[in-house]
């Protein structure tokens, strides 16, 4: 089919394109963007975006899909789903599923699981170790052969430090990127809630910064050594950044990403008890929070991630300690992005850049784009679109959103993958 989409504000960080234009489709790729049609090209189908814009399908680094797995909600089918409402076409499932993504078998599962959904494209993160121990390197060459287009050790970080040095030393020869999460275990000691006076008012066990940072300066020293591409996932504190920022201005080939949430919540939040603000890392404080956002507009921070976590209404209905961490976030990456940019000053190609070339760079594929001849990936979106989030609408098989009775401005209508209409606003 040959579609042409007309008259829609196109935002493509790649082509450093912000313009009233036209985008041509052909056989699920892009064809050409500008006013007149490539040469040829006769459209099947014409549809008008005038007033609405055209953003490049969103590349999340960070989402649990549901499956395989017990502790998660939801299925790749329902997932994916709830993925292209928010915009997002291309997804990275980190390797914490049950059985762990350790083996060839279970990444080409999930492959074969997102074929027969058929509405994003999926990008299982092998495990760096076996089972995600932090003992026994997984079969790093295996895992790449499969479809792995990084490695991880998702919410399980080596604690050994001359492990991890191994590990990084052997992956720098398979030429992937690896992800690290930066936490000490014995400074976390088990807490759930920033070490600050929220927590201590509220007798929360405590998770400092240092567990954070420790682990930062400690892994920062290791992958210099190793002279690795490395990324640094779910930045959390200032210090944090700071410390990125000094280790990019060396010529570290590093990267980073921060959590959206993290950008909207702090400490604050969880003066309710309320377990949907449980997330992993914490929420921080305030000073905290301005940081990573202030991070995100000068550059040292790469990318935003929605890190979806969709878990059973029962695990959060226990007690903030004992609850399971995480928030339901595929549907609200773009909103919350697009509210950065609407209330707090962040500059729109620069939001876009960390949800679409930004990510595709740190794995080096070529999504988040819309170049002539790449895939047909891709969102309209109505910019004055005004909505309410109400968790019995969302489509992902997980409710545990923490931003229920939020107000949004700017609203996916359609939502494009390899050139298929794969969702429609039904409110539109």
């Amino acid at each position: 089919m040959r579609l042409a989409i007309t008259n829609g504000r196109v935002i493509d960080p790649v082509q450093n394109l912000d313009a009233i234009t036209n985008v041509y489709i052909s056989r699920g790729r892009i064809a050409g963007i500008g006013a007149q049609p490539p040469e040829g090209f006769s459209a099947d189908q014409e549809l008008d975006a005038t007033h609405k814009w055209i953003l490049p399908g969103l590349v999340d680094l960070q989402a649990r899909l549901g499956e395989p797995g017990n502790h998660y909600a939801g299925s790749i089918a329902t997932e994916t789903q709830a993925a292209v409402a928010g915009g997002i076409t291309s997804i990275c499932c980190p390797p914490d599923t049950s059985p762990v993504n350790d083996t060839q078998a279970v990444t080409e599962l999930l492959q074969r699981r997102a074929r027969q959904a058929a509405t994003a494209f999926v990008m299982p993160i092998g495990a760096l170790t076996q089972g995600l121990k932090g003992e026994r390197l997984s079969s790093i060459y295996a895992l790449k052969q499969a479809g792995c287009v990084a490695l991880s050790q998702a919410n399980n970080p080596i604690q050994n430090a001359l492990t991890l040095k191994n590990v990084l030393a052997y992956s720098a020869s398979h030429d992937l990127v690896v992800m690290l999460k930066c936490e000490s275990a014995s400074l976390k000691n088990n807490g759930v809630a920033h070490c600050g006076p929220v927590s201590t008012r509220l007798g929360l066990p405590e998770i400092p910064v240092s567990a954070e940072t420790t682990a930062l300066a400690r892994d920062l020293i290791l992958v210099e050594e190793a002279g690795i591409r490395a990324h640094f996932s779910q930045l959390s504190c200032a210090r944090s950044v700071e410390m990125i920022q000094e280790a990019k201005q060396r010529g570290l080939p590093i990267t980073c990403d921060v959590a959206i949430h993290q950008l909207h919540l702090s400490e604050m939040d969880v003066l309710g008890f309320n377990s949907l603000f449980h997330v992993s890392p914490p929420l921080r404080s305030m000073r905290d929070k301005q940081a990573l956002l202030t991070g995100l507009k000068t550059g040292v921070i790469d990318a935003v991630v929605s890190d979806h976590t969709p878990l059973h209404k029962d695990d959060k209905l226990l007690p903030f300690g004992e609850s399971i961490p995480g928030i339901s976030g595929l549907e609200t990456l773009l909103p919350l992005l697009l509210k950065l940019v609407n209330d707090y000053g962040l500059d729109l190609m620069t939001a876009v850049r960390s949800v679409t070339q930004n990510p595709a760079n740190i794995l080096n594929i070529k999504t988040g784009c819309l170049t002539n001849n790449q895939s047909a990936d891709l969102c309209i979106l109505d910019p004055e679109g005004d909505w309410t989030l109400r968790p019995e609408t969302m489509l992902s098989a997980g409710k545990n959103t923490p931003f229920k009775g939020w107000e949004f401005i700017g609203k996916v209508e359609q939502t494009f993958f390899q050139g298929r209409p794969v969702y429609r606003n039904p409110n539109r």
